[in-house]
């Protein structure tokens, strides 16, 4: 014990930066953890497979492989305090590799990352127009008409696609740069700068807002959408399980991952952050409070959510109802108001019984308020699509998007301290930064360096390859990491040291539900759910949906394969960030079989004087 604190007392003059207080750590690491999947990739999950049903399998890997996870990264770098590089050096060189990988995850999320909140404030700046631009079409060159991709496809899908991205028809037309995305993305990674210029000193302050503003959000737009028509259907649609589903492995499978990515697990933003901590401080009450706010988060925000899909589709439904109505009173002369949804059926069977040429001539559509309910929506699609359209028919549309688009910015902001922290601190424990150079510079430079490079998501083609970041470079490389890191504590580090550190930082050794976790079930899971998401996507030709006017079927998408080249770039974005894990462990194997053979050389025993080397006895 005297060593340990011996040891403190030195950590100490080195001054590393502390929290001003637990709140604003907390806040920080729930800000990181709560992101955009929250409130548009679970509600989709649930809408998918089941409703109520795939809170099972979500909440048994909460249980048995997030919160051990949370757990293991939280202590670790509380006790070791340092960034995820630092971290794992530490532990031992042969893992710096690990550390490496995590930063290099951390700078490709936090590009496209970034560019969503571009498009964010985008669509903030337009919510303040009366009317919404994307509730009515704009006029053709000829001010005489609609513009004709418009109404083919809807105002909304058109200020989306043509707009905001004017998107190519495919991912090899690249397009132009948009100048209203390079200005908007500026802006992005310019408030993000405000924020961390001066590390966690400015974060602390800022998580006051962007970790909480959200929740008073969600709160205001669930007393609203409780209030809509057709709330309660959504809400059905939501809490009703359908426990067949629970029979597909694809559901374990994605209940999983979700969890996995949304506690922004291996990014090395939670070990950066909890190595600000005081050595004494318990961090295992601190994950377990963590993960289940982010968890409960993800529930309530899909009660605001499904309520406002299901008044989405009641209004759809009730519109597909009248001007199928307006069909039949047209074309066979029947009194207005006749036709009511209520009779709607009886009408229809008896017209077709008795004329099935002209009712068939009218393309009737088919009205089903399951059907709309099931017209399921994740990421951009909910928010930039589907919550657009249902804000239009919301009293005071201006008032709703602005304080959506707000709440989105807020959560995608927080998120981003936690990217932009797991690179820069790696590279500031490593001592990479020249003394001459002020950490305030070193962070702008990094800014700078990013916005750049994020350049390729504005242009034409940008939508498309930010597809591709997310999908490649924010899943398998994630999962191999976090592999890396539960096997290099246990096996590296050693279970009984962990729990030394834990015993003295907390007060008590780790349970039987850690140990068991962490030596066997979180390990287990996670080579399972790798293996497994690496087979099922390479038992399938992966493809993207494009926006292409020329299209047949336009508006619906066509999807494309990815061209060679692009599927090339797929494979690397999953390889590349990973690649430093192999590569530092061959380093330092062969670094050590060199220095054991130098070492033998300059210990070699000195030639015996009385030796005749020049005698050969059998000669």
């Amino acid at each position: 014990m005297a060593e340990r604190e011996a040891g403190d007392t030195v950590s100490e003059t080195e001054e590393r930066p502390k929290w001003d207080n637990k709140i604003q750590y907390l806040l920080t690491c729930i800000g990181f953890a709560v992101g955009l999947g929250n409130v548009w990739r679970f509600p989709y999950l649930c809408q998918i497979y089941g409703g109520g049903a795939f809170l099972i399998p979500y909440l048994v890997a909460l249980v048995f492989e997030g919160l051990p996870l949370l757990y293991l990264e939280l202590a670790i770098g509380q006790s070791l305090r340092k960034g995820s590089i630092g971290v794992w050096n530490t532990i031992s060189p042969f893992l710096g590799g690990v550390g490496v990988a995590s930063m290099a995850v951390s700078f490709l999320v936090g590009l496209f990352y970034n560019t969503i909140l571009a498009w964010v404030l985008w669509y903030f700046f337009n919510s303040f127009q009366d009317p919404l631009p994307w509730s009515q079409c704009p006029l053709d060159e000829s001010q005489t008409a609609y513009v004709e991709e418009c109404v083919q496809g809807t105002p909304v899908n058109y200020f989306w696609y043509r707009e905001t991205l004017n998107i190519t028809p495919n991912i090899d037309n690249n397009g132009s740069l948009q100048w209203w995305l390079v200005l908007c993305l500026a802006t992005a990674w310019s408030i993000v700068y405000i924020c961390f210029i001066r590390g966690i000193e400015t974060i602390g302050k800022a998580v006051y807002v962007t970790a909480t503003f959200p929740y008073l959000v969600l709160t205001i737009f669930l007393v609203r959408a409780l209030t809509l028509p057709g709330a309660t259907d959504g809400l059905k649609y939501l809490f009703t399980p359908d426990w067949q589903v629970l029979l597909n492995p694809q559901v374990w499978l994605d209940a999983a991952t979700q969890i996995f990515f949304s506690l922004s697990l291996a990014f090395g933003g939670l070990i950066a952050f909890s190595s600000y901590n005081p050595k004494k401080n318990n961090c295992e009450r601190d994950a377990v409070l963590v993960g289940c706010i982010n968890s409960a988060t993800s529930l309530y925000a899909s009660i605001p959510i499904f309520a406002i899909l299901g008044f989405k589709a009641t209004t759809n439904n009730i519109n597909c109802f009248n001007s199928n109505i307006l069909k039949l009173t047209n074309e066979f002369d029947i009194a207005d108001k006749n036709i009511t949804m209520d009779n709607y059926d009886m009408y229809l069977e008896n017209l077709n019984a008795s004329y099935p040429e002209r009712v068939a001539n009218l393309t009737l559509r088919h009205c089903s308020l399951d059907r709309f309910l099931d017209q399921s929506a994740s990421g951009t699609g909910l928010a930039f699509i589907v919550f657009t359209e249902a804000v239009i028919e919301m009293p005071g549309s201006q008032v709703w998007a602005v304080l959506f688009f707000i709440m989105l910015f807020s959560l995608g902001l927080s998120s981003m301290f936690g990217n932009l922290e797991g690179v820069l601190t790696p590279l500031l424990d490593l001592n990479m930064v020249p003394k001459w150079m002020p950490k305030e510079l070193f962070t702008a430079v990094i800014c700078v360096i990013c916005f750049l490079v994020a350049l390729i998501f504005t242009m034409g083609s940008g939508n498309y390859w930010l597809e591709v970041f997310n999908s490649y470079v924010g899943s398998v490389p994630l999962l191999i990491i976090a592999f890396f890191e539960i096997t290099a504590v246990i096996l590296f580090y050693g279970m009984k040291r962990f729990s030394d550190d834990m015993e003295y930082m907390t007060g008590r050794r780790p349970n039987w539900f850690w140990k068991i976790c962490l030596m066997g079930i979180s390990p287990i899971m996670l080579l399972v759910v790798l293996v497994a998401y690496v087979v099922i996507q390479g038992q399938v030709q992966p493809t993207y949906p494009t926006w292409n006017p020329d299209y047949a079927l336009f508006p619906e998408s066509e999807e494309k394969p990815y061209p060679d080249w692009v599927f090339a770039i797929c494979i690397l974005l999953s390889a590349v960030p990973v690649l430093p894990i192999p590569i530092v462990a061959l380093y330092h194997l062969c670094r050590r079989l060199c220095n054991k053979d130098h070492h033998k050389q300059q210990h070699a025993p000195p030639p015996n004087p009385y030796s005749n080397m020049a005698f050969d006895p059998d000669t």
